[in-house]
């Protein structure tokens, strides 16, 4: 059947999630309108604020009694700094990594509590499905990306390793360098933010819909036999949505730390 065949069975009808479903009401009630928010501060400001402090509220605990024998929690602690450490800056910035743990890390775990938030109880909301927050955090990456290169390298000689590949003949710069502004300084944040933000865009909007939508088929929906047990099956599917959900949080948190592992390695790289 339809989706408007559905709508037409229906007692009442289901409203499709959409792009609203993005927009939470601030602490005043306050609804999303075509204006735009009037305040500053909103429910998925908060959110992002809270995963900041539970990133840190977890690093802070799992490090703060360093045994000789560890705890559970400084075992976690210390094989996720040695995944960040090991894994990411070591192999892809190479011998300056150090200084640059401890962002990588933060970055991770800032990332990761955000984006489980979309499938804890009374949260159900990952901050970086707002496209906005996505940007915010990807500009943060290019300035410390662009200031990286300029204290290694210094202004020309940052731009002269970005933007000129070794080994080119002149005629061709012309053509290349625009090309390269445009890859390297240009798109590079945004392709930082777009990745993230549309797979918690996604992931968040699957939910809502097999939740809702469930919930309208087994309670609203009438018309036909088969309803009932099409609800059963959205709530099913939801609920395998949700495990993965965990997943896709995890790797992109991860992929956003080795993306921007990966800018400040070739920032400070001896070759382009």
């Amino acid at each position: 059947m339809s989706h408007t065949g559905l709508i037409l069975a229906a007692g009442k009808g289901y409203n499709t999630p959409g792009p609203l479903e993005f927009f939470l009401p601030d602490f005043t009630g306050k609804q999303w309108n075509e204006k735009g928010y009037d305040v500053l501060l909103t429910k998925a400001s908060v959110l992002l604020v809270v995963g900041a402090i539970v990133a840190f509220a977890f690093l802070r605990v799992t490090a703060r009694r360093g045994q000789v024998v560890p705890s559970k929690g400084q075992y976690l602690g210390e094989q996720a700094y040695s995944f960040v450490r090991n894994g990411i800056a070591q192999d892809i910035i190479g011998a300056k990594y150090r200084r640059y743990v401890p962002l990588l890390l933060s970055l991770f775990f800032f990332v990761l509590f955000n984006n489980l938030f979309g499938i804890v109880p009374f949260f159900t909301f990952a901050p970086f499905s707002r496209v906005s927050f996505a940007y915010g955090l990807a500009a943060l990456v290019w300035v410390i990306y662009i200031a990286v290169g300029v204290m290694d390298k210094g202004a020309f000689g940052f731009l002269k390793h970005t933007l000129v590949p070794q080994g080119v003949p002149g005629w061709i710069l012309p053509l290349l360098v625009p090309l390269e502004f445009l890859s390297n300084i240009i798109v590079r944040p945004i392709t930082l933010s777009l990745r993230l933000f549309a797979n918690m865009f996604a992931g968040h909007l699957l939910l809502v819909l097999f939740s809702t939508g469930g919930a309208w088929l087994l309670f609203d929906a009438t018309g036909s036999i088969v309803l009932k047990p099409a609800g059963v099956l959205a709530y099913l599917i939801g609920i395998a949505i949700g495990f993965l959900e965990v997943i896709v949080a995890t790797l992109q948190a991860y992929v956003f730390t080795l993306l921007t592992a990966t800018y400040i390695g070739g920032s400070l790289a001896a070759d382009h």
